[in-house]
């Protein structure tokens, strides 16, 4: 290989993978200093990302930061009721379509409750509670547990902290 294919071979392999090759190296009488640096893995999107992820499926398919961020103080309560209803369908449709939940407790709420094999960190005890954890209790609230998330894939050019993207309308 002479020395303008040896060039060629050494900028593309640069520009591709950021090393030179090891047949290069080796021609050229080169060591190498350290280990290759591999290729940066794809970003992982961890639970904070999802979490925002969440948020912005909650926001595009209800408006539910909308919502939030609003003042209602101005609005009767019919007007509130009114908005809730459609808030709380549309939601609950997204968080049905990319979550699946189950109680944490399978009870009936207000009816005496065991605590023998419950896992005590999915369990949080309100009330007059001793030091000692008591045999059981009032169910007060089933919980939710998490079963299976399923947020669709994130696209390569995706800024995970715009939840909610600014609107412009070009008329």
């Amino acid at each position: 290989m002479g020395r303008l294919g040896l060039a060629i071979k050494s900028f593309w392999a640069i520009l591709r993978t950021g090393a030179l090759p090891d047949e290069v190296v080796q021609r050229l009488g080169l060591a190498r200093r350290g280990p290759a640096k591999a290729a940066p893995a794809a970003a992982q999107a961890g639970p904070a990302e999802g979490a925002l992820q969440m948020l912005g499926i909650l926001q595009r398919d209800a408006r539910l930061i909308d919502f939030l961020m609003e003042d209602i103080a101005a609005y009767s309560d019919d007007q509130v009721g009114a908005a809730v209803r459609s808030v709380h369908q549309q939601c609950r449709e997204a968080l049905n379509r990319y979550v699946q939940l189950a109680p944490v407790i399978d009870g009936v709420e207000g009816t005496f409750t065991k605590l023998a094999g419950i896992e005590l960190t999915a369990v949080k005890l309100v009330g007059n509670v001793p030091p000692q954890p008591p045999p059981g209790g009032v169910l007060r609230h089933r919980g939710w547990r998490g079963v299976k998330v399923d947020l669709p894939p994130l696209g390569a050019k995706t800024n995970l902290s715009v939840v909610a993207p600014a609107e412009i309308e070009i008329e």
